[in-house]
């Protein structure tokens, strides 16, 4: 491996620890400013009603869902209908991450249903400008994976 194919992998890891930092800060900012949609039929009926508030839509999964066909084809419909609306799609793993995020309750043998997290929308008003840094940077990143031909591009989120 030659110096700069060391350096360039060094900046991709430090870029998408930056990047996952923004999109944890933005999830945790938009759910306590109640911009937050979560479950893919809220997220379904909210894109149906209102698509131009939502500003960023995040699909999560773990490796183990990875043969759902049924979430696969909820994805390909919300990716479909995030691009026909200009609206910036991730795709995130860490399932528990996520829901440690959102202060979820841990399971306590099944009494409590769980929120689907598959699908989470970030909405934005059309009365206000809201900004966060995190939205500034995850949709800078979306739109540097577009230009590398990446359209939904992946970030995961790490235990801790």
């Amino acid at each position: 491996m030659t110096l700069e194919e060391l350096v360039t992998s060094d900046n991709a890891a430090q870029k998408m620890q930056t990047v996952t930092a923004a999109v944890e800060q933005l999830l945790v900012a938009a759910q306590r400013q109640d911009r937050l949609t979560v479950g893919v039929y809220e997220a379904a009926k909210l894109m149906n009603v209102d698509p131009d508030s939502v500003v960023l839509c995040l699909l999560a999964i773990d490796e183990e869902e990875e043969d759902d066909i049924a979430l696969q084809i909820h994805f390909t419909l919300i990716q479909s209908f995030c691009c026909d609306n200009d609206i910036d799609i991730v795709r995130v793993s860490g399932m528990q991450r996520l829901a440690q995020l959102l202060g979820e309750p841990a399971e306590t043998l099944g009494t409590t249903e769980a929120r689907d997290l598959h699908c989470l929308l970030v909405t934005n008003c059309h009365t206000d400008a809201w900004k966060s840094q995190g939205l500034v940077e995850v949709a800078s990143y979306c739109e540097e994976s577009r230009g590398n031909n990446q359209w939904v591009p992946y970030i995961p989120l790490e235990e801790r």
